[in-house]
């Protein structure tokens, strides 16, 4: 458990990762090279039906400056420059997508052992300027995530968030969508020597009434190896395997199966079948 709330992005990080990172109905892969000098170099791609889509990453780090620089198959060129600690706490992050001039952004970051602040602007004549906070410990904390959109006045998002963390087990709350909708999540570290841990999360929208239940798990069959699975009330059911076949290399593969279509039309095959 490290010093501090941590950024109001880390509340409910674990869960949701759990639940829902990796998580798609087609195959992925990712390759990972280092050159002799430290540059690192990431492949991606992912199978879509007939689609092949792609992106290569490289890294290079010197001193406490790292550059990423991402190209994907649809000509777009994602830059991001990252300066960890130009003052004790502090990280300043700046992005760029081309040919999209518009979507520069300068983000701030600061952590200390009871606050942890993110701010970022972006980079246009109305900008829009996001601000997060949280305060407390390692073991509790509370924030807000704020949007305001400079050209129109208006905030465009307003969230606010608890969480408890121990040993093993981590809970959160929040308060989303400018309040329509409430969320609960839960996360037990079993055992963390297999990596295996379960979760879970409950979503209700104000405004539809309705309810969203998600449970799931992971495992680690061995240190190179896992799995998860996921169900919720819906009636979607996904699980998922991921193998690192090398150093950061990683071959994943999911699916996700509609229990409740299976189901209807198991009856109606049994029906056609009962018909005299």
């Amino acid at each position: 458990m490290g010093k501090g709330p941590g950024l109001y992005s880390d509340i409910g990080k674990k869960a949701r990762d759990l639940l829902y990172k990796d998580y798609q109905s087609d195959h992925k892969f990712t390759i990972t090279t280092y050159s002799p000098t430290g540059v690192a170099i990431a492949s991606s791609g992912i199978k879509k039906g007939d689609l092949f889509l792609a992106d290569i990453n490289t890294q290079l780090k010197n001193k406490n400056i790292t550059t990423d620089i991402k190209v994907d198959t649809d000509s777009n060129l994602f830059t991001t420059i990252t300066i960890d600690e130009p003052a004790p706490g502090l990280k300043t992050i700046f992005s760029l997508r081309v040919p999209d001039q518009r979507s520069g952004k300068v983000e701030l970051q600061y952590l200390h052992d009871y606050a942890g602040i993110s701010t970022s602007v972006g980079l246009t004549a109305n900008p829009i300027v996001n601000f997060s906070g949280v305060i407390g410990t390692n073991l509790v904390a509370l924030g807000t995530d704020l949007s305001f959109d400079s050209k129109t006045g208006d905030f465009t998002k307003y969230n606010a968030g608890l969480s408890f963390t121990n040993a093993d087990l981590i809970a959160s709350l929040t308060l989303n969508d400018k309040g329509d909708t409430l969320s609960a999540s839960y996360y037990h570290s079993v055992n963390p020597l297999s990596n295996t841990s379960v979760g879970a999360e409950v979503t209700h929208s104000f405004a539809t009434n309705e309810n969203t239940i998600t449970v799931g798990t992971q495992h680690a069959l061995d240190p190179l190896t896992s799995v998860k699975a996921r169900v919720n009330n819906l009636g979607k059911a996904s699980a998922l395997l991921q193998h690192e076949w090398r150093p950061k290399s990683l071959f994943t593969i999911s699916g996700e199966v509609d229990t409740r279509a299976i189901e209807k039309s198991a009856k109606v095959g049994l029906a056609l079948a009962l018909k005299p």
